[in-house]
Order: C-alpha cells, then structure tokens, then sequence
C-alpha cells in the first residue's frame, strides 16, 4: 500500500526529496519542516512512526532514534502539485519536536529587526547525550 501511494509523490523534482510539514494533530501547530526519500515515506505510511531523511548525514533519521521524541503519525497529505507532504503527528517523548529543547521548531518570532525567543523550552538537549543534534544559531 505504502508503494503504491509513494508512485503519485514526485520526488524527482527535488533531487530524491520532498519537504514535510509536520503539525500537531490535536492543535495544529507547525512542529518542525523536514524532508523525504521515498523509502522514509514508505516506512511512515507503513509504520505509522515519522521517518525522515537527513540531507546532512544522507542517510534516513527516524525521528526519536537518539532522543526518544519519536512522532506517530495520525494523517499523511499531499499537496496539489504531488511534490510536497503533510503529516500530522503525535509528538511522543519529552514533547520536544526541536533538537535544542523546544516543543517546536518555530520558537522565535521577528520583533522589529531582532528574533525573540517566545517559547518556554521543554528539555534540555544535554539530556540525550553532548552528541546529541547537531549545534544550534544564534538566540537558540
């Protein structure tokens, strides 16, 4: 089944990837921006786990593996041109979608020309290990 909803995704127009819109099932919250292969697709349709594929490490990232902050996946969508995905997930673990502790990726906000840090950061990252992600910018 997973096979045979990958064929209508287009991931050749991205170089082998899609992006991923992952939001909260419950409140809808844009948790984090991510991307597939066809084979991290598969294993999410298939699984019902998030998994992911890191352009960094070029490999698959099964979203938790290091942390324990894994996400189930209640729904997957596609976007009209068939080259992006939605999925709306059940953050599990600490609650951290964010590598650097916070519920979301999206914990800053632009106030005039400076980003402000808006969110209350859950965990600290220090807890999965100093290996852990990968370094965070400025104002994280």
């Amino acid at each position: 089944m997973a096979t045979q909803a990958s064929k209508a995704i287009d991931f050749d127009k991205n170089g082998g990837v899609v992006p991923v819109i992952v939001q909260d099932y419950r409140t809808g919250r844009v948790l984090m921006l991510a991307y597939m292969n066809r084979e991290a697709f598969e294993e999410t349709a298939t699984t019902h786990r998030a998994c992911y594929y890191s352009r960094s490490r070029k490999r698959l990232w099964r979203k938790g593996e290091e942390s324990g902050n894994f996400q189930i996946v209640h729904e997957i969508r596609i976007d009209c041109d068939e080259d992006a995905v939605l999925l709306m997930v059940e953050q599990r673990g600490d609650g951290a979608a964010c590598h650097v502790g916070y519920e979301s990726d999206y914990y800053r906000r632009l106030e005039g020309d400076e980003w402000r840090i808006t969110d209350k950061r859950v965990v600290d990252p220090a807890k999965y290990g100093p290996n852990y992600g990968h370094p965070a910018k400025s104002g994280s």
